[in-house]
C-alpha cells in the first residue's frame, strides 16, 4: 500500500452527536442516497462547509479582487454541478445544502440514469468494476461526478451488464422452482 504520510481525515463528525433531529436527518440521508456509514454524510457536510466558508472571506475582500475570486468559485462549483449558472452569487454558495453534494456523488448519478433498479444496485456495481467514467472504470460510490463527465457514464466495456442491462427481472416461478424472463 505504500508509506501515507501524513494522512488526515478529510470530514468532521457533528460536535453534538445525540442529537435528534440529527440522527432523524442523517438516518433518513443514508436511506435515501443508499449511503454506508454516516461518515459519507459528514464528509458532504465538511466540504459544503468549507465552500460556504470560502463564500463568506469573500465578502470581506476588496470589491476589485472579489469579483475575480468569485468568479473563480462559481466557474468551480458550476463544473462540479453544485450552481445552476456560471453567473451565481455568493448567496446562491451560501445556501447549497449537503444534498446538493449528495446528488453528484457517482452511486446517486447512476441510480438516477437508470442503469441500477435501486440506489443499494448502483453502490455494488461501482464497487465491483461495472461502471466506467469515458470507458475509465470508477470504483468510488463517492465519487463526484463533474457535468462535463455526467452524459459520459456507462457501464465498463467488458462488463455482463453491457449485453443485459439490469431492465429484465428474473423472477423465480412458485411452482417447480423454474425462472422465467420478464420485462420491467
Amino acid at each position: 500500500m505504500g508509506d501515507p504520510k501524513r494522512s488526515r481525515k478529510k470530514w468532521s463528525g457533528p460536535s453534538h452527536p445525540w442529537m435528534k433531529e440529527q440522527l432523524q436527518v442523517e438516518q433518513q440521508l443514508l436511506g435515501e442516497y443508499g449511503l454506508r456509514n454516516k461518515r459519507e454524510i459528514w464528509l458532504a457536510q465538511t466540504i459544503i462547509r468549507e465552500f460556504r466558508h470560502l463564500a463568506r472571506s469573500l465578502l470581506a475582500l476588496p470589491p476589485a479582487e472579489r469579483a475575480a475570486r468569485e468568479r473563480q468559485l462559481m466557474r468551480r462549483l458550476y463544473k462540479m454541478g453544485l450552481v445552476k449558472s456560471e453567473n451565481a452569487t455568493v448567496d446562491d454558495v451560501l445556501s447549497l445544502t449537503t444534498r446538493d453534494l449528495l446528488e453528484r456523488r457517482l452511486q446517486t448519478i447512476v441510480f438516477k440514469k437508470g442503469l441500477a433498479r435501486t440506489i443499494y444496485q448502483a453502490r455494488q456495481l461501482i464497487v465491483h468494476g461495472h461502471i466506467a467514467i469515458g470507458g475509465r472504470r470508477v470504483t468510488s460510490p463517492g465519487y463526484i461526478v463533474s457535468r462535463d463527465e455526467e452524459d459520459l457514464i456507462d457501464y465498463y466495456p467488458t462488463s455482463p451488464f453491457k449485453a443485459h442491462p439490469p431492465t429484465q427481472i428474473e423472477v423465480k416461478a412458485q411452482s417447480g422452482g423454474e425462472t422465467n424472463v420478464e420485462q420491467a
